[in-house]
């Protein structure tokens, strides 16, 4: 059986987050990722100040400023019978869009060659009867002895499993997410619109001159029907868009059709984040395996990267750097105190974004206007007037 440190479970934006952030701090992990190669599927991922106050911690930030432009504002309209109404904020901070592939990239390339080891596949985890470290158990037969384990593997989480965190709800609704390429220019605002008309929530936010990302939410299609099944995601999507203008058609027509992705919008309730035991032993959770969200605020991302932060930033106080791989001179109570540090700091922040975003979905999936007041009504009691105060949080220094 093999004995490593630090070994983190996923290789996507909180793994590989998670894994340059020890490195940063002379920590060294590794990385079990199922793929074969560092994963490319996706398009593209909002990120907010408070994302780019991360990314800044983590080194890469430079990088991904040259790929992507400044957005200067959020508009949202609401169109019910015929009627628009409109909201506006100013986005005083930085706010970009990132393909998700550059950001991936950017930190895989940051972390130390042979951190992520390709091809392993988790299937379960145990206690080791001895020291009582988990034991990973590959799909190869192998198995891997860690002192701390770092569940990043996403909404279907095997090690959130392990936790015994309950299983994560699903919202009445299916995302698509996509690019489209304007050779000649596209001549969009430099903004985050969100339009929503009938059962259906489309948005567009410029990544460059040419370049949009895209997505489109049905708000009441929880399964698909008869022919939608046999469809692709384009036609779909085209279905879904058909009652808007000739521009957001237009952007469905001619968008990369690899690009697209579509999903079951699922989330982790706030009152489950609020109670929910995030760590087992010397085992914890990060990114979406400990609070997926819905898309209504686009923090998911940028969340993932805070609890890099804050994670690697708890564990260098008690582990410290020049351990090496085993963290030989590490007690478990040493161990389980940085990562009781590292829930308790991020807790109350997820249940403030879990709650606002779980809110601002309902809000928008309700067709009652005395439900949907009532949703608004909570979100100024909770949240105030400035509603995207939320981007302004800085997750502190590395």
């Amino acid at each position: 059986m093999e004995e490593v440190g630090i070994v983190i479970v996923g290789g996507g934006i909180a793994g590989l987050a998670t894994s340059l952030a020890l490195h940063r701090k002379g920590i060294k992990s590794v990385v079990l990722e199922r793929a074969e190669k560092v994963r490319s599927e996706g398009s593209g991922i909002g990120t907010l100040t408070n994302g780019w106050r991360a990314l800044d911690q983590l080194g890469v930030a430079h990088r991904l400023r040259l790929t992507s432009s400044l957005i200067h504002k959020a508009r949202t309209m609401l169109i019910e019978n015929g009627k628009k109404r409109e909201f506006v904020s100013t986005i005083v901070d930085e706010a970009r869009c990132l393909r998700r592939n550059d950001l991936v990239e950017a930190l895989a390339d940051a972390i130390p060659e042979g951190t992520i080891r390709f091809g392993s596949q988790i299937v379960s985890i145990e206690q080791d009867g001895t020291t009582s470290f988990p034991v990973v158990h590959l799909s190869n037969g192998s198995m891997i002895k860690a002192k701390v384990l770092i569940g990043c593997d996403g909404a279907n989480s095997v090690v959130s499993d392990y936790l015994r965190l309950g299983p994560k709800k699903a919202f009445a609704c299916r995302a698509v997410r996509g690019f489209t390429d304007y050779p000649n220019g596209h001549g969009f605002p430099k903004e985050l619109l969100r339009m929503k008309v009938g059962n259906v929530l489309v948005g567009r936010l410029p990544l460059t001159d040419n370049h949009v990302f895209w997505f489109v939410v049905h708000m009441q299609d929880n399964h698909l029907q008869g022919k939608d099944q046999e469809s692709s995601i384009a036609n779909v999507t085209l279905k879904w868009v058909g009652e808007l203008s000739e521009e957001w058609k237009e952007m469905v027509k001619i968008c990369d059709v690899e690009s697209l992705s579509m999903t079951h919008l699922r989330y982790r309730s706030p009152w489950e984040i609020m109670f929910g035991k995030f760590r087992r032993g010397t085992v914890t959770v990060a990114g979406d395996a400990m609070h997926v969200m819905g898309p209504f605020l686009g923090q998911g991302g940028s969340a993932a990267l805070e609890d890099a932060v804050v994670l690697a930033r708890c564990l260098a106080r008690k582990v410290g750097p020049d351990h090496g791989d085993l963290l030989k001179d590490c007690s478990m109570k040493s161990i389980e105190d940085a990562i009781d540090e590292y829930v308790e700091e991020r807790r109350m922040r997820l249940v403030r974004l879990s709650t606002q975003t779980y809110l601002t979905g309902r809000s928008l999936q309700t067709q009652s206007r005395v439900v949907r007041l009532m949703f608004i009504v909570l979100l100024v009691i909770l949240f105030g007037r400035d509603q995207i105060r939320h981007t302004k949080y800085d997750c502190g220094r590395l």
